[in-house]
This record gives structure tokens, C-alpha cells and sequence, in this order.
């Protein structure tokens, strides 16, 4: 192909149609920086046209959590996924990158969007956002299901605390929905009460995919309010727990081998506000 000539878009295959529209999302991502090499192995074999983020020698590895909700014409739906994502960009793009750290890139600072996710594993509840996902941004996107607990105004107020456990589970024989099983693969905590957060304008985040046929894309998503981002220092990375429950699994692999005993470096999060609130009742006075 001449790639002096504009590349055409990627198709968006029926029915779907681009922008995918959320109507709340509920979001946790946790940053690990961690030996490039066995990074870059993967990348190789997964996104051969991507280049690990070098941040002072480290690599990063993030874990993504989203529980979200979408409204469509004949009803809604919600849906849980989890991806295990590499910081990468394209190779080639290499010279327009500015030069800045681990930080910088958290906060938001590289606004090429060059820096982006390099998906490695997308474990995912609705057999639906399985094929969109796989369809529209080649992410190697397959079922799973979770277990999971997160701060909510419907729960106690001091309660900051995320817990998400990724089990595994299979499609149905007509593909159209998922069987969950009774395995854990792996699970995280993050126990964020009293932690320091600042608002960051991190998006859009640039997700990567790789096509067999067409080779590499990029696919933005745009969230319309700041990020909290809790940088985690010192004592503070005991906050986060991650735990490989099936080391053999391929995520499970893939997590031990990226990310080890690596602590984590940070925690992102965003919560949709809500709107509307149905209020405590009240008695009204009898005619008697």
C-alpha cells in the first residue's frame, strides 16, 4: 500500500454503527512500571508495529476495568469488561513524541494521543460488545465475568474501595450469550480512602488493535469529564493488590510474566455523576 496516499477508514460493519454512545461508566485502571523486555516480546507478537512507551527504562502495563451502560432504540444494556493493555505507540511515529515520564503521561501532557493502549487480553460479559469490539478495533476480545465491589452513592460513604475479580467463562452454543464458570483468573483491590487524587484531562485515550488482514488501528475514546489519578508513592502502592489465581491461563501468563511483583505506580478512575435521585418519602396528615 502507498502510505503517501490517505488510508481508507475501517469498515463499520452492520449493525453497528461509530460513535458507540455510553450512558454512564464506572471506571478503574491501574498502571504497573515494569521490565520492557518481556514487554517488548509480546508486543512483537501481538502488535508488531508498536513500540513500548520508555519511561526512564521502565515499561507500562495497565489494567482496565469499565462497567458501563448504553441506551439503545428498543432498550439498554449494561456490560463488565477488563483489558490488560500495554503503553505503546506506533514505531514509526517515534520522532513526533515528546520526551516526557511516567507522570507527564498520566496527567495528560502527550497530546498527540500517540501513546495509547496496545490491547493484550479484553475479557468481556455481553457476547455483543465481544463482536463489536472484535469487528470495529481488532481487540482480542473473549468472555469472561466479574465479581465486583466499587464506591457508590448508594453504598457507605467511606467506602473507597475497588475489588474486581475476573472469572472465566464461554459463549453459548448459539454464541448469543455467556456461560460463566467457577474459576478465578485473576483479581485486584484497590483501597483508596484518604489517598490524594487530582483531576487530569487524560482523553481521548488512542486504543490499538491489530488487524490480520489490514494490520494496525487506532480507535479514540473520548470521556467528557476529568479522571481522578491517585499517584501511588512509597507505602502507598500496598494500597493495590493484584492476584493471578490461574498462572497457566493465558492471561494469567501473560500478567505474571509482564508484571510480577512489580507494585503499582498509580490509579485512574472515573465515575459517571448521577441524574436523578429519588428522595425519602414523607406522610401526609390524615383527613381525620
Amino acid at each position: 500500500m502507498n502510505h503517501d496516499q490517505p488510508l481508507p477508514l475501517p469498515p463499520v460493519p452492520a449493525p453497528y454503527q461509530l460513535p458507540f454512545h455510553y450512558g454512564a461508566l464506572h471506571n478503574i485502571g491501574i498502571d504497573y512500571l515494569v521490565d520492557p523486555a518481556p514487554v517488548r516480546e509480546v508486543l512483537a507478537e501481538r502488535h508488531p508495529e508498536l513500540t513500548a512507551a520508555d519511561f526512564d527504562g521502565r515499561a507500562c502495563v495497565s489494567l482496565n476495568y469499565q462497567l458501563y451502560f448504553a441506551q439503545y432504540p428498543n432498550g439498554g444494556g449494561i456490560t463488565q469488561e477488563i483489558e490488560v493493555n500495554i503503553i505503546a505507540h506506533p514505531t514509526g511515529a517515534a520522532g513526533r513524541l515528546g520526551a516526557i515520564g511516567y507522570q507527564e503521561y498520566a496527567r495528560g501532557v502527550d497530546q498527540t494521543k500517540l501513546l495509547g493502549i496496545a490491547r493484550i487480553h479484553v475479557l468481556c460479559d455481553n457476547p455483543l460488545a465481544i463482536d463489536a469490539g472484535t469487528k470495529l478495533y481488532a481487540e482480542p476480545k473473549y468472555p469472561g465475568w466479574f465479581e465486583t465491589t466499587m464506591p457508590s452513592l448508594n453504598g457507605p460513604a467511606e467506602d473507597r474501595t475497588w475489588s474486581i475479580s475476573c472469572k472465566r467463562a464461554a459463549f453459548t452454543a448459539d454464541r448469543g450469550g455467556i456461560e460463566r464458570q467457577d474459576h478465578t483468573l485473576f483479581s485486584f483491590r484497590a483501597d483508596l480512602a484518604g489517598l490524594a487524587a487530582s483531576l487530569v484531562n487524560n482523553t481521548p485515550i488512542t486504543g490499538y488493535g491489530t488487524d490480520p488482514r489490514h494490520g494496525l488501528l487506532a480507535g479514540p475514546m473520548n470521556v467528557y469529564q476529568p479522571y481522578q489519578y491517585h499517584p501511588l508513592d512509597g507505602t502507598a502502592a500496598d494500597r493495590v493488590g493484584l492476584t493471578v489465581s490461574d498462572p497457566a491461563s493465558g492471561v494469567g501468563r501473560h500478567l505474571a510474566d509482564l508484571i510480577g511483583e512489580s507494585p503499582a505506580a498509580a490509579v485512574w478512575t472515573y465515575q459517571s455523576a448521577p441524574v436523578a435521585a429519588h428522595n425519602r418519602p414523607y406522610y401526609l396528615p390524615s383527613k381525620a
